[in-house]
């Protein structure tokens, strides 16, 4: 006697005279191939779409960066002459400098009358704080006028990911032009260290930041302190880490066979279901008539 391998076959085959077609069950068909189709193009979106995951972790990322963060800040102030304006940088490692000037640019307005402040700078990793003010003047005026407009003011690499919604330029737009001219505006930022990390495996580093401020007229007993725009900051522990992922493919195989399996086998059970209730009802409906 021969071994014949095909006993080992679990999709035996029935004759095509013995099936009956149905049009409940043709129906029932091109529902589930409509319905397994719709399910397939979704599911083949979302493996060619890449996702980005976030995690948070206590770190410093930018091991590399010397300590240092780069900052760009844009601000116009609308009343105060180019001469008067200047940049000064404090920190709690013993930096103080007066008179920032590397990196910057000044761009007079309103006929000389105001000036709109551009300046790319680095501060260290340490709580500190950097402002614009007349400090580094000549001369000081009277009454210099502080109200201003932050056009930008944002740490680290530039990140422009669609898919990434964070605070990365918080104070962009944010304006005190009705403001008490004399007053000082103090903005409080807690800078929140991020990563992205795309496909490649490349990492970019950047910095987003929540931002709390309060205006004032400071006294001491010589008089009106010169009013100044401060920028204090202090660094958060916690990273924020975004991650470009892409579904695996094995994933992608898996759920597809489950669409077509899972999909086939209700359908069936819908069909059978139908089927059988139909020969039970046309019993009993032979039954009656006899």
């Amino acid at each position: 006697m021969t071994f014949d391998v095909r006993r080992f076959d679990i999709y035996r085959k029935v004759p095509k005279d013995l099936t009956q077609p149905t049009y409940t069950g043709a129906f029932i068909s091109i529902c589930c191939c409509v319905f397994m189709l719709f399910l397939f193009l979704s599911e083949l979106t979302g493996f060619i779409a890449t996702e980005i995951v976030n995690e948070l972790y206590v770190d410093d990322p930018d091991k590399d960066s010397g300590g240092k963060i780069d900052v760009s800040l844009n601000i116009t102030l609308a009343n105060l002459n180019c001469d008067l304006v200047g940049l000064d940088i404090q920190d709690e490692m013993g930096r103080h400098e007066v008179g920032h000037i590397d990196n910057s640019m000044k761009v007079p307005l309103n006929n000389g009358y105001g000036c709109r402040f551009e300046g790319k700078f680095s501060i260290n990793k340490v709580p500190g704080n950097f402002h614009v003010s007349t400090h580094s003047a000549t001369a000081q005026p009277q009454s210099p006028d502080m109200t201003h407009v932050i056009h930008k003011l944002a740490f680290g690499d530039k990140l422009q990911v669609q898919n990434v919604q964070g605070a990365f330029n918080a104070l962009g737009g944010a304006s005190k032009l009705e403001s008490n001219p004399l007053a000082s505006h103090d903005y409080i930022l807690k800078i929140v260290p991020t990563v992205y990390e795309d496909m490649s495996g490349k990492q970019r580093f950047s910095y987003q930041y929540t931002v709390a401020n309060k205006e004032y007229v400071a006294y001491s007993h010589t008089g009106r302190i010169i009013p100044a725009i401060w920028f204090r900051y202090d660094l958060s522990p916690i990273t924020v880490k975004y991650t470009e992922r892409r579904q695996p493919l094995y994933r992608f195989i898996t759920t597809i066979c489950a669409i077509i399996g899972g999909t086939f086998t209700v359908a069936g059970i819908i069909d059978s279901c139908i089927f059988t209730a139909s020969e039970a009802w046309k019993k009993i409906q032979l039954g009656k008539m006899s």
